[in-house]
């Protein structure tokens, strides 16, 4: 795709990025901003990963922590390491933000979808071990709060982790959502060497991103339970548009 053409007649202030995902992407993108339509002044957020971290590291993560190859990500950390790179070395108005797990409204990915479908249809859950990995999530809505916190800034750090500062249980996050969706919860412990991102939506990963440089500049997130009754409320309407895995298929056949 052409996306000079694409572009041609349109002008940017502010470019946020949500769907680059390696530096071929991102080059073919900057060269589009950087032609003498745009003029290449425009200011720049890429929406990164935490995936650019290297599970080996010291945790919580720090911005300043070494990036490289996470074995749990694989390519996809790599990819938008590398993205990372092009942009820094191609733009000066460039802020990378760097989140764990997203949620709610809008979000397709079938993580909470996938338990308030269960909840729904009454099943029970079937959890990793006793449930006690932690996951660290931020919703879509604080982070459209600090893209516009930085863009009113005077000053804002070009490399910024974003997320909630406590993290919860699988447990803790299953039983959230069972209530929200206003089912009782059974739940059923899953050991052994049963893979289980084939039953559930999670890698068997736990990590923490420091979130203190993004505090400074937002200091309350949503309560996660408020966040996951909002992800409930677009999920009744919106299932149809939820990218649906077969956790529940594989359960009914390998582990039930």
């Amino acid at each position: 795709m052409n996306l000079g053409t694409a572009l041609k007649g349109f002008s940017f202030d502010i470019v946020v990025d949500v769907s680059e995902y390696t530096k071929e992407d991102i080059e073919n993108l900057l060269n589009a901003f950087d032609s003498p339509e745009f003029c290449g002044k425009e200011k720049y957020f890429f929406i990164s990963s935490s995936a650019v971290y290297p599970e080996t590291n010291p945790q919580p993560f720090r911005e300043n922590s070494p990036t490289g190859k996470n074995s749990i990500w694989k390519d996809y950390g790599v990819n938008k390491l590398q993205a990372e790179e092009c942009i820094l070395s191609k733009k000066s108005k460039v802020h990378i933000l760097r989140p764990p797990y997203l949620y709610g409204p809008m979000n397709n990915v079938y993580r909470e979808a996938f338990v308030f479908e269960c909840a729904q249809k009454k099943r029970p859950f079937y959890i990793p071990k006793e449930g006690s990995m932690k996951l660290q999530f931020f919703h879509i809505e604080d982070l459209c709060k600090i893209i516009e916190t930085v863009i009113m800034a005077e000053s804002a750090p070009k490399i910024l982790n974003v997320g909630n500062e406590e993290s919860i249980s699988i447990l803790d996050w299953v039983k959230l959502c069972y209530e929200i969706a206003g089912e009782k919860l059974s739940i059923k412990n899953v050991s052994g060497d049963i893979e289980q991102r084939n039953y559930f939506p999670f890698y068997k990963y736990e990590y923490a991103l420091d979130v203190s440089l993004q505090k400074e500049l937002l200091s309350k997130t949503k309560n996660i339970k408020k966040g996951l009754k909002e992800s409930y409320e677009w999920y009744i309407k919106n299932k149809n548009q939820v990218k649906r895995k077969n956790f529940i298929e594989y359960i009914d056949e390998n582990i039930a």
